[in-house]
């Protein structure tokens, strides 16, 4: 297994209850990233349905969870041929860190498309990205590779671009194979858009939903990151995420509080 694959396991440990130890190289600051526990409650859904796909993950973030042992209670709110919904709570110490409803169904990877939207362009080639970040032996960014548009990367140096949009390549640094898993993690792994309307620090989410909408194939994903208000300390960012072959695998929409340094 994998260092994610790890990393994201749940045992189980009684009727609708798994058991699961957080991994400290998933956080950000104090907080763990919350693809990464997306990734997590995604796994216990699937662990007990009878599907193999989190197609639809829609996540309250109560508290900031952080690393060690968890509870994740699976509570079976509709089972059928098609598909099976869950709601899932992660809880720690006694308290909800997250609450889910999780849809899941099982995608066939051969599958063609009927009909999608254009991609988005923009994102330069990985050779005309940045570069790549040496793992400096804790958090986050040890455990992803992410190269992004530098046109978009100047809130770095103080320089924001005014624009609502982050765009970057993005695979897992332990070589694990892009599954539903690391979709949940991508669609959580850019940083805020926000950041470049001026704003400076940590932008916790609210609440966000995302769907799996193709199993995806090998290679490096290209995730694009779009807001739309930013209000009263409060923003919106919809990612999409295509795979390797130049398909749509991935949609997710957040809300989250604005940073209040700024």
């Amino acid at each position: 297994m994998s260092g994610f694959g790890a990393a994201t396991a749940v045992e189980p440990a009684g009727e609708g209850r798994y058991g699961a130890v957080l991994d400290a190289g998933y956080l950000i600051g104090e907080a763990l990233n919350g693809g990464y526990l997306m990734a997590v409650l995604d796994r216990a859904a699937v662990a007990a349905s009878p599907h193999a796909h989190p197609v639809s993950t829609a996540v309250t973030f109560h508290r900031v969870a952080v690393p060690g042992p968890a509870e994740v209670i699976v509570e079976p709110r509709k089972e059928g041929r098609t598909a099976a919904t869950f709601r899932v709570s992660l809880v720690q110490d006694g308290r909800t860190a997250a609450d889910a409803l999780i849809t899941t169904a099982t995608l066939d990877p051969a599958a063609g498309l009927a009909w999608t939207g254009t991609a988005p362009t923009g994102l330069p080639p990985l050779e005309e990205c940045t570069e790549p970040r040496p793992p400096t032996g804790g958090g986050f960014a040890d455990q992803v590779d992410m190269r992004f548009d530098r046109s978009m990367m100047g809130w770095l140096d103080g320089r924001p671009s005014g624009r609502p949009e982050i765009r970057g390549w993005f695979r897992l640094r332990d070589g694990h194979r892009p599954d539903a898993y690391a979709l949940a993690l991508a669609v959580d792994a850019l940083p805020p858009v926000v950041l470049n309307l001026g704003a400076r620090g940590w932008a916790p989410t609210v609440e966000l939903t995302w769907h799996m909408r193709a199993v995806p194939a090998p290679g490096w994903l290209a995730l694009h990151g779009s807001g739309r208000v930013l209000s009263d300390g409060w923003f919106d960012e919809d990612v999409e995420v295509w795979d390797s072959t130049g398909r749509l695998v991935a949609q997710s929409r957040q809300l989250a509080r604005a940073p209040r340094d700024r």
